[in-house]
């Protein structure tokens, strides 16, 4: 049943989805769905929850260990974007549907995302040469990592490793490599 709603919801977006569709999907009476979950609105909080927890799940696993910070990093990365590509509805209940819908749902989103902005902006700050405002720069990858995930799952032929890579190339090389000319105006006051 969780798994025909959020099949559901990611693809035609909470307001579109009756719950007859999601009762029909999972081959089971109306009736049943309401005994579980009794609205339409708790069976949207629980497929955001479970989606949360398999998400962070996946990438806490990922980035525990005694490794380097920086490989640790990508494993996560890499982990966050696999998971995300394997589970498209999933990850559009969580970054679109969610927020669209406004609360109590975005809450629910946040909390999954905060969470991970922690896991993150720990591993910066164990990896950084020098001290650095690691919260910020997590909320940043954190950031591009959902709008490159977005990107990718719209995309044919865009591999996790690939959106990991662009991430992770943009997180520690920056735009320098790409524009020399643009570290020297950084530096300029």
């Amino acid at each position: 049943m969780m798994d025909a709603a959020v099949r559901t919801f990611g693809r035609r977006g909470y307001q579109a989805t009756s719950m007859d569709e999601i009762a029909e999907l999972a081959g089971v009476s109306k009736p049943l769905v309401y005994l579980y979950l009794h609205s339409k609105e708790e069976l949207f909080t629980a497929c955001i929850r479970r989606e949360s927890e398999a998400l962070l799940r996946v990438v806490a696993d990922a980035v525990e260990g005694d490794g380097p910070a920086e490989e640790r990093l990508w494993a996560g990365v890499l982990a966050f974007f696999t998971h995300t590509a394997e589970r498209p509805d999933a990850w559009a209940v969580l970054s679109r549907q969610a927020r669209a819908q406004g609360e109590p749902f975005a809450t629910e989103a946040e909390r999954m995302r905060e969470r991970i902005i922690a896991y993150v902006g720990r591993l910066i700050a164990a990896a950084a040469r020098e001290p650095c405002d690691a919260e910020g720069l997590a909320q940043a990858l954190v950031g591009a990592a959902e709008s490159l995930a977005n990107w990718a799952n719209g995309q044919s032929g865009v591999s996790p490793e690939r959106a990991a890579g662009t991430l992770m190339g943009l997180a520690w090389r920056g735009l320098a490599d790409l524009a020399p000319d643009l570290s020297k105006s950084l530096s300029t006051p």
